[in-house]
This record gives structure tokens, sequence and C-alpha cells, in this order.
């Protein structure tokens, strides 16, 4: 087993979906597999347009032939293990390639730079999500304590002790964790809505600095959805209660639709911003994916 990057942009050509699978041709096929039981990380390339660069990490199941092309194969992403990044990590910070292997015994950038499928070390997968999860300015719960025993694994910072393995694996196996990953996908989806509930269009935030919108995802966790910014959104107490049992859903178009079940309608159609339609989020790539939007018709909402 080894760490790996896995290079993926959003116009890909390839038949990619991040948090389920992976298509590569069979020149990476020995890379790829390597990784399989392990951990990648997702970069897209700076010459993309908005690129994230180092996004997200997810953990490769299995490879297997791809059935609907010949010398494909497939990065099969075990189920609820990918997890996007709250920060941006760049390739370069302005000191140099945060990839630090991907330099040559020159000291230059080697041509491994391009390669779609690649190993990466130890240290520098440590560097790159220890700077992907880093809560310098920490995103405080709605209610709770704000230090809880969940927060250690998340808390990073640049003068942490000196690498060992053991500790790093154990850092990884802290990304399986229920509560840490709703709390990293907490942090993902209120910056994309800009802590602003897309159903009300209201952004509050109290005295203790503590927005009162959740993180709601569209497919579930216990549905199997992914924790993706695709399948999630920034819904306020009452919004989120109301979605979660079916009395409001989302067409493809982001309409708002009200349940013809909903005992006050008025009411409802009252909270409901005055566009008819979900706000956010800021950036058009985020915006929920029609697949979760449809699931949640099918399957949660009462017509």
């Amino acid at each position: 087993m080894a760490f790996g990057v896995f290079i993926h942009r959003a116009d890909s050509i390839y038949e990619d979906s991040p948090a389920e699978r992976y298509q590569f041709p069979k020149p990476y096929l020995e890379r790829a597999s390597a990784c399989v039981g392990d951990w990648i990380i997702y970069y897209e390339p700076v010459k993309v347009r908005g690129s994230k660069g180092y996004y997200a990490i997810a953990k490769v199941e299995r490879i297997v032939s791809d059935p609907t092309a010949a010398n494909m194969y497939l990065a099969l992403i075990e189920p609820g293990s990918y997890l996007e990044f709250p920060n941006t990590v760049p390739f370069d910070d302005g000191a140099g390639p945060i990839e630090s292997g991907l330099l040559n015994e020159r000291g230059r950038i080697s041509g491994r730079a391009q390669a779609a499928v690649r190993p990466i070390s130890p240290q520098d997968f440590d560097r790159i999500l220890t700077r992907g999860l880093d809560d310098q300015h920490p995103l405080l719960p709605r209610i709770g304590a704000l230090e809880t025993a969940v927060d250690a694994p998340l808390r990073f910072d640049e003068g942490q002790t000196p690498f060992i393995f053991e500790q790093e694996r154990e850092r990884i196996a802290a990304m399986t964790s229920r509560a840490v990953r709703d709390r990293v996908f907490r942090r993902v989806v209120l910056s994309a809505y800009d802590e602003r509930c897309a159903v009300t269009g209201l952004k509050l935030i109290n005295g203790g600095g503590r927005a009162e919108v959740a993180a709601a995802h569209i497919r579930p966790v216990e549905h199997d959805g992914p924790d993706i910014i695709n399948n999630g959104v920034a819904l306020s107490g009452t919004a989120h209660w109301m979605f979660d049992r079916g009395l409001i859903t989302f067409s493809d178009d982001l309409d708002i639709v009200v349940s013809r079940q909903v005992n006050d309608r008025d009411g409802v159609e009252s909270l409901i911003n005055r566009t008819g339609r979900l706000i956010g989020p800021l950036v058009e790539r985020n915006r929920p994916h029609p697949a979760f939007l449809a699931w949640h018709r099918e399957n949660c909402f009462k017509r």
C-alpha cells in the first residue's frame, strides 16, 4: 500500500466521479494498484481556471477494468471515504512545491509533476493534509462546547512534532470518524454558501461568532450520501428540519418546491427568500448535483 496523487479536473474527458471512481489508462495501472487499500489526494492542475489545487482525500478500495472502454481502468473509491479540504492547498506556496517529492536532484520540478497518477511520500501527504484541514479560524458549532475530543485531529500548525509514521496513520484513521467528517463537511459547505441559509437567505451570526446555519446532506450519509460539496446545502434550523422531513425540496434548476402536505403553506412560503430559488453557492461548480437532488425528490419529498 502507498499514498498517491490523482489528477482530476472539472472538465475532465474521463468518466470520473471523485467520490466514487477514477478512470485512467493502462500505463498508470501499476501506480494506481499500489494505492489499493490506501489513501490518495486529488489535485486540480494550476492551468485550470480557478484551480482548487490539492482539494480532497479518498481511499482506493480496488481497481477494475473499465467495461465500457478498452485499455482503461477504474479506481473504485471506498464508500464514505471521500472528504474535501476546507482550505485551498496550492501547488506552490511561494517557497516551492508543496509536493517536494516532485523536485529532481537539482531542485527543479521534474517530469513526474505531469503524471496523472503518481506516488507521494508520507511526509508530503502529511504536509498537504495539514494545510488542507488547518483550522486557524475555527467555524464554531451552532451549539455545544467550543472544544471537544473530536477537535484534536484537526488542530495542525507548522510547529508540530517531527513526522512519525505511526502518528500520521492515526491521523488518517481519524478521517473515517463521523464526528470529524461532519465537522470538516460543515466548514466546506458553510464556506461555499458564505454562512447564509440557501432557503431563507438569512446570514445570522450570534455574538459568540456562531453561524445559525447547518450543513445539510442532500442524500443522507445513512443512505450512502458522500461528504462532497455537491451533496451539501447550508440551511437554517427550520429549513433543515423541513428538508429532512420532505416538506421542501429543490428542482434541478434550484427552485424551492413546497410539499402539498404542508399544513401551513403561507407560513412556509413566508420563510422562502423572494427569488423562490436556492441562494448560492458562491461558486457555480459547487452547486448541488442533479443526481443528489433527484434522490431527495424521489425518496424524501412528500408530494
